[in-house]
């Protein structure tokens, strides 16, 4: 009977000491029209109207209400690297290339001192040019889609160099906000039809492919004038002094062997790069928390789709009902991937970070419409606020300076 009453005793000890533990909470909110609808579409669809939405549909969000959060600006004041204000990648899926780009001009700064804005689009028209080479060459079996890796800047300065926002920003007609829709549909749809009819002359599809967007988005320039003189895009890369080579891609992912260069398998790496330095997770959350506070940033992607990330708070977070901060670890990465809950949604820019109550935020500058639901007045318009806990579950790699990863970097092979 002791033996009996003792285990009733701990077992209601272990009950109360569970149900007294935090939880966080959550809600269903109606879907409400945003910076996307009311800025964005009216600007590329020429909207005058308030737009009506048939069906209001509800979302399931953790419930940030009473919650100490990171998205005030001055809690990174101290420690934030430049770069330049947030822009809007509009109607378009090219979040890849904002990131990265911005990603590029902090790195400039950081190792010259120069405030340079680049022009995304001259990389974008170039990124299709070698989306639709490839799929020539694969008679059709390579993806093609407005999205990409961080990693194709890179290749693209590499082959194409770069040029000023101010010579190339791809927006005719003095409209504000990107859209490629049109375009886009234009192009995929001439490519269907050249698998279609097994008419593979790369020539000729590739002059098709910049005749579309020479139409929509402006032809891009073979040289310009910079302080006087006439230069190439490739000869300002190295005015600028940018490295391609200079610049790796951390990965942690179980799915693939650590400690070895590998492929992220996901579509938007569509040419299939097995440059990815995989690290176990550990060994990556090491890496982001040390390069931030040393004033390197980082190119980031990963999940941008969860119940913890709200646009409206702009913070990004694990609740509890999704899984415990204590219970996070390269299995619990590798599961979401491998079911797609973790999907390869988006490419932003970490630049910034504080700690509260022992654990890092960090100050994301974002291109999407979501972090813009704030209102242009916010001082939090255009950034997101990651915990570190959303960074170790939810985002996938990162680009960064090898610079800030020598000691990693000679583990490898």
């Amino acid at each position: 009977m002791k033996k009996i009453l003792s285990l009733l005793l701990v077992s209601t000890f272990f009950a109360g000491a569970t149900f007294a533990q935090s939880k966080d909470k959550a809600k269903f909110k109606e879907y409400e029209p945003g910076y996307y609808q009311n800025f964005i579409l009216k600007d590329v669809n020429h909207v005058k109207k308030e737009r009506k939405d048939k069906k209001m549909d509800k979302r399931f969000q953790m419930d940030q209400s009473g919650m100490v959060l990171g998205n005030n600006m001055e809690l990174y004041k101290e420690n934030t690297a430049w770069h330049n204000p947030t822009i809007s990648q509009g109607n378009g899926g090219t979040c890849w290339c904002f990131s990265t780009t911005s990603f590029v001009e902090s790195e400039l700064y950081r190792q010259t001192g120069k405030k340079i804005k680049l022009s995304e689009m001259y990389t974008v028209y170039w990124e299709y040019v070698e989306k639709a080479r490839g799929f020539v060459q694969k008679r059709g079996n390579s993806h093609f889609s407005e999205g990409s890796e961080g990693n194709a800047v890179a290749r693209m300065y590499k082959k194409y160099g770069t040029v000023p926002e101010s010579v190339y920003n791809g927006l005719p007609n003095d409209r504000k906000f990107h859209s490629h829709n049109a375009m886009f549909k234009e192009m995929n749809n001439y490519l269907q039809s050249v698998k279609k009819s097994n008419a593979w002359n790369e020539e000729e599809v590739l002059s098709t492919i910049k005749s579309i967007m020479n139409h929509h988005i402006g032809v891009p320039p073979t040289e310009f004038n910079y302080n006087g003189k006439t230069i190439t895009p490739k000869e300002y890369m190295n005015i600028i002094g940018y490295n391609s080579d200079d610049y790796v891609e951390i990965l942690s992912y179980k799915q693939e062997p650590y400690w070895k260069q590998v492929e992220y398998s996901v579509e938007d790496n569509w040419w299939h790069s097995k440059e990815y330095y995989n690290v176990p997770l550990d060994v990556y959350m090491d890496v982001v928390k040390e390069s931030i506070r040393k004033g390197y940033t980082m190119s980031i992607g990963g999940d941008v789709s969860e119940a913890g990330f709200l646009r409206t708070t702009n913070c990004a977070m694990v609740p509890t009902f999704d899984i415990a901060s204590k219970d996070i670890d390269e299995n619990a990465r590798q599961f979401r991937f491998s079911n797609h809950t973790t999907t390869d949604d988006h490419g932003m820019h970490l630049v910034g970070y504080t700690e509260i109550d022992g654990k890092d935020w960090y100050l994301v500058k974002d291109s999407s419409s979501g972090s813009r639901n704030v209102g242009e007045e916010s001082p939090i318009f255009g950034y997101y606020f990651f915990t570190e806990d959303y960074m170790k579950l939810k985002m996938m790699g990162f680009t960064i300076h090898k610079d800030a990863v020598k000691k990693i970097l000679k583990k490898f092979k």
